[in-house]
């Protein structure tokens, strides 16, 4: 993808984002776009730096660490998240490359990252990720075990901003976003990470404060 239309796709983008958020009578300056960067090299990720981006997405945490160090190192201001699922063996890793992990969803998991924080000192912000739809194969915590978690995760000394799903493919997300935007109130969370390129406008209608996008940036996957 050349330069010129990783800057033009980053335009489109934040346009889009932009007039969703005056739809749902918001400041479009509540969301975060988080480029999501899974797959994709420096090549692809420098235009979009260069066209003013600075908050990006990985899925891996060994995938990131072979990027971002040296990314980070010649352009300042980057903020990293962690959107992919967390293996425990790969916690301290993370907790040392992420300023964001949007993937917090069991007890050993807010165990483990308490822990490799407290070593570090350095406290990742934190997304408790819902399996809004009850799916196996998605991770999660279940609706049901969300109180609990989020007691853990204080009780960890974890900073949580709030909370994150993946809605089903091939089905309306926005009853998906609502129920996920109702949990937040219920535990009076202000952050919301949901919304991907396909869907990302809905889910800001009904307050996303993070979305995700990594198609729509980048094109198909490398």
């Amino acid at each position: 993808m050349s330069d010129a239309s990783a800057a033009a796709r980053l335009v489109q983008v934040n346009e889009a984002v932009a007039g969703a958020a005056r739809l749902a009578r918001r400041d479009p300056a509540e969301v975060t776009l988080v480029a999501v960067s899974k797959t994709h090299g420096a090549e692809a990720i420098i235009p979009l730096i260069e066209a003013g981006q600075r908050v990006f997405g990985e899925n891996r945490v060994q995938e990131a660490q072979a990027k971002w160090p040296e990314l980070r190192r010649l352009f300042e201001g980057i903020e990293l998240h962690l959107i992919g699922q967390l293996q425990s063996n790969k916690v301290e890793e993370a907790v040392a490359l992420f300023d964001f992990i949007h993937s917090v969803d069991r007890p050993s998991l807010v165990a483990a990252l308490g822990k490799a924080a407290a070593k570090a000192g350095r406290r990742p912000t934190c997304f408790v990720q819902v399996n809004i739809a009850d799916e196996p194969q998605k991770g999660g915590c279940a609706i049901a075990e969300l109180p609990g978690l989020l007691d853990q995760c204080r009780q960890a000394d974890l900073p949580i901003a709030g909370l994150m799903c993946v809605p089903p493919t091939a089905v309306e997300p926005a009853p998906y976003f609502a129920l996920l935007a109702k949990l937040a109130r219920r535990h009076e969370l202000a952050a919301l990470s949901m919304g991907m390129s396909s869907d990302f406008e809905t889910a800001i209608t009904i307050g996303a404060t993070h979305v995700r996008v990594g198609t729509a940036l980048f094109g198909g996957r490398a």
